[in-house]
């Protein structure tokens, strides 16, 4: 009974999904920010229909309204959060263990002796892809179109981990961006 038991908690220790943690860098002016409605629009005039800017814009505009800044119905705000991500990946080659496991066997019979041996690396080798995933948004007083407040995350899972999924890196990223607003001005940060 002791062995299933170990067993089941090795199986299921290896499913447990790992969240990687962000890492973060903030700048702002210093000044104190009304709360307020915001209009949150893509970096560089992009297009707020596609899907992939809709799941940045949702989880940046959740985190904006636990602020108190809700997105605005009409578009007519005094703050513009202007947001621009990216995905990619980075190929990692494995390197092959350097320690291996000999089975063999011989004779010491009258003065010779035949073996026969074979060995193999522990350890895997080959390529594992990670996914980096980036956002940056940027707070703008629209009177002025001057930037008051700006942030940078970005975090790399395996590209199989669940972690890896835009939709759950939008929310950590926008999650740990805001994370203890506005944060201090030119400091990097990691947010577990």
């Amino acid at each position: 009974m002791r062995a299933v038991i170990l067993v089941l908690a090795v199986v299921l220790g290896g499913c447990a999904a790992t969240i990687p943690p962000v890492e973060v860098t903030r700048f702002h002016t210093g000044q104190a920010l009304a709360v307020g409605p915001v209009t949150v629009i893509p970096a560089g005039g992009g297009n707020i229909q596609t899907l992939e800017f809709r799941t940045y814009a949702v989880a940046v505009g959740q985190e904006l309204a636990r602020l108190g800044y809700p997105e605005s119905a009409d578009g007519k705000s005094p703050w513009v959060a202007e947001i621009d991500f990216s995905r990619g990946t980075r190929t990692d080659f494995a390197r092959r263990s350097p320690v291996s496991i000999g089975i063999g066997g011989g004779s010491f019979g009258g003065g010779f002796g035949i073996g026969v041996g074979t060995s193999f690396g522990v350890g895997g080798s080959g390529t594992k892809e990670t996914v980096i995933t980036r956002l940056s948004v940027r707070l703008l007083n629209r009177a002025n179109g001057k930037p008051v407040w700006e942030g940078r995350a970005e975090t790399q899972a395996p590209s199989r981990a669940p972690a890896a999924q835009p939709g759950l890196a939008a929310e950590k990223l926008a999650r740990a961006l805001f994370s203890g607003f506005p944060g201090k001005s030119g400091e990097t940060v990691t947010i577990p």
